[in-house]
């Protein structure tokens, strides 16, 4: 099971083929499933909850990483994690690339949900692991 990683910054090709070599190398299995769409193009997180409740039942995904323009940027390429389930959406944190396998397989397999990560991030809303 992988997770949906969404680009919405298209400014730096480079910061985005970076990116994905990353999630690829952090973990011994991939964990990501990468879209490249310019339709999601600076999608923010209030489009993406109104394009999850517009979308049939059997097509929503309950969480989404998001490598929009603070991601390409930062070296550790911290993604935006947004839940997008009925429990909370729109809730976010960041996950640097060597935190991604592990939030993502927990919420793949439903070992750990959304909030649990969110709980945990550090002052900059950032998840770096459970201390």
């Amino acid at each position: 099971m992988t997770s949906l990683v969404l680009r919405t910054d298209f400014g730096d090709e480079g910061a985005w083929n970076t990116l994905q070599a990353a999630l690829d190398a952090a973990a011994e299995y991939p964990h990501a499933t990468c879209v490249s769409d310019p339709r999601f193009a600076e999608a923010g997180v209030p489009a993406l909850l109104l394009e999850e409740a517009a979308a049939d039942e059997n097509d929503r995904v309950i969480h989404i990483f998001l490598a929009d323009a603070a991601t390409m940027k930062d070296p550790n390429h911290p993604l935006l994690a947004v839940d997008l389930s009925d429990d909370d959406p729109g809730r976010t944190f960041r996950v640097p690339v060597q935190w991604f396998a592990e939030v993502s397989a927990n919420l793949s397999i439903g070992n750990m949900d959304f909030a649990e990560f969110a709980d945990a991030v550090d002052g900059s809303g950032t998840y770096r692991g459970f201390e």
